[in-house]
């Protein structure tokens, strides 16, 4: 684990505040943590900034990882670049060790240089007399709480990467402190996360947030934050599927049952607080600002980046770079708008007009040929204006990444919207309750409830008996594969499905398998749909389930221990 000499938040804070004036008021080389954590301060406004920093370190995951969403690591999507260095070439064909690791995803030090901050900020913040107050008491003891939340989630993201990963509780290590330290336990790492959000829970902000505070968690926030952590930790991957059966940094070394009911009881406790709801609108879900569904966030603000770097190409009005190229694989997942799977005999599913009738999912989340946009029908036929097959970078499925994007179908130019990140929403609590329940009790009414309330959301019609497409009587098998597929379908380019199909551990199958696409052929007024393989073969082993620790971390700490097979 590094080890910072310097604290970067306080010198960005420092050089900010110093850039407001015409000459320095201070040596700044001479700023101590006293200033910025003043027992005179009764605004706390450095103790405030420092705290807005550290909500900086939560990633933003749009075009994240090498211009690429993650997703396009999964079987979802494959980058549009050619390039040898973009995400599908290097993350989803096994191309990385120890020390190759994309520096995006090689996130240990950036994480710990997030805890260390929190841990600064709660060690401090006490000696700053805050007057405003929230609910009775200082608002300072908010702050904390948040920097808290920032913290636990820190260790949740390094945790389903690492397995256990060395907690340091609330202590800020000094240069001449031993930092050697060993991992602590999987089992300890999710007791400690969400012990965490247990004990700030009631002292954050309660939903509904003014605009100026949407960026802050809440008590909800916390809440879910436990509830995902629970879903995690009783998945396959480290609840009986421990790649290294005995080893506990990896996983549990036995299967507990009663996680997946803990699980579930953690994603009711959210539901049960009655703050939060599904939008009526899909896609309005991800351009509009602080409402219902949105638990936690990262602010990134208004522009139309998502746009210029993921829309069709073939527009001299508004840019596209067309990075993210979404597989037959994801598309074939959305069922007909009756419900039914394309692959079922009463779905009305018609090969020649594939993308008619499709769940309304399918066209808020995926740009097709025919589809419209930018008052035009997309052309992704060969040598149609949006795959014309230069030298420009262009689709390689056939399809372009819709979702995130605004309402641009019957524009001729983009402009700015909303394009905050969405840490959380209340969809992906209700199918975490759905898939927790189902395991730990099979499909009962509220797992059947669970669903339909994301399906009737989603557009798809109720049908004669009411159920939106699900069957009755099924069983677990049938459920937890219905789950999985909504997940994979509500979710998308999210950062669920890469995460999702190693925790279910089936990754070593369906990220093995050739990944495909569709070459269309317009003969006279005719269409031909031809299968194409856009990325064989795809490379997966079991070791890959988790990240490795970083080369230079084990070198320096001789107890810091690898994980399996790396």
């Amino acid at each position: 684990m590094k080890n910072y000499k310097n604290i970067i938040a306080i010198t960005a804070l420092i050089l900010a505040i110093a850039g407001c004036k015409k000459y320095e008021q201070f040596p700044v080389d001479k700023v101590t943590i006293n200033y910025v954590f003043d027992s005179k301060d009764s605004l706390g406004t450095n103790a405030q900034q420092y705290l807005f920093n550290i909500y900086g370190i939560v990633k933003n995951g749009h075009n994240r990882v090498g211009s690429d969403y993650l997703d396009a690591a999964s079987d979802d999507a494959i980058s549009s670049a050619s390039s040898s260095t973009n995400i599908t070439t290097i993350l989803a064909t096994g191309a990385y060790n120890s020390y190759t690791l994309p520096n995006d995803e090689n996130l240990w030090a950036y994480y710990y240089s997030g805890i260390r901050d929190a841990n600064e900020f709660v060690t401090n913040i006490g000696v700053v007399p805050v007057m405003a107050k929230y609910n009775g008491y200082s608002m300072k003891y908010v702050w904390k709480s948040e920097a808290r939340f920032l913290r636990a989630m820190f260790y949740f993201e390094l945790v389903k990467r690492y397995g256990g990963v060395p907690l340091l509780g609330d202590k800020v290590f000094k240069i001449s402190d031993n930092v050697a330290l060993p991992r602590n336990s999987f089992d300890e790492c999710i007791k400690y996360i969400t012990g965490e959000c247990d004990a700030i829970k009631d002292s954050l902000l309660v939903a509904p947030l003014a605009s100026s505070d949407s960026h802050r968690p809440t008590k909800g926030s916390a809440m879910a934050l436990k509830a995902r952590v629970l879903l995690y930790a009783a998945s396959p991957l480290f609840n009986g599927g421990n790649i290294d059966a005995a080893n506990p940094l990896t996983g549990y070394t036995s299967f507990g049952a009663d996680r997946w009911a803990a699980a579930a009881a953690a994603a009711k406790d959210v539901m049960n607080l009655g703050t939060y709801s599904l939008l009526p609108n899909f896609k309005d879900v991800f351009i509009t600002q602080n409402n219902p569904e949105i638990l936690y966030m990262r602010e990134v603000g208004n522009n139309n980046n998502i746009e210029t770097n993921n829309g069709p190409i073939g527009f001299t009005t508004a840019g596209g770079k067309g990075q993210t190229s979404p597989t037959q694989e994801l598309v074939n997942s959305f069922p007909m708008s009756n419900g039914m799977a394309i692959t079922d005999a009463g779905s009305n599913y018609d090969s020649n007009n594939p993308y008619n009738n499709r769940d309304p999912r399918f066209t808020a989340t995926i740009i097709y040929n025919g589809a419209q946009w930018l008052n035009t029908q997309i052309q992704t036929y060969e040598g149609g204006q949006s795959k014309p097959n230069s030298a420009l970078q262009q689709t390689q499925t056939g399809y372009y990444m819709r979702k995130f994007m605004g309402n641009f179908e019957s524009t001729n130019t983009y402009s700015a919207h909303s394009s905050d990140w969405l840490v959380q929403r209340y969809a992906d609590i209700v199918l975490t309750y759905a898939e927790a329940q189902n395991e730990a009790g099979g499909p009962a009414q509220g797992v059947y409830d669970a669903v339909i309330s994301i399906r009737k959301r989603a557009g798809i019609a109720a049908g004669g008996n009411g159920l939106y497409g699900l069957a009755t009587g099924m069983s677990k098998d049938q459920m937890r594969a219905t789950i999985q597929n909504e997940r994979r379908i509500e979710l998308a380019f999210e950062e669920s499905r890469y995460w999702d199909i190693r925790r279910w551990k089936i990754a070593e199958t369906v990220m093995t398998k050739p990944l495909t696409g569709v070459s269309i052929v317009k003969q006279n007024t005719s269409l031909i749909y031809n299968p194409i393989t856009v990325l064989t073969p795809k490379f997966f082993v079991p070791k890959m389930y988790l990240y490795p620790i970083p080369y230079d971390e084990v070198l320096k700490n001789p107890n810091m221990k690898q994980n399996p097979g790396w």
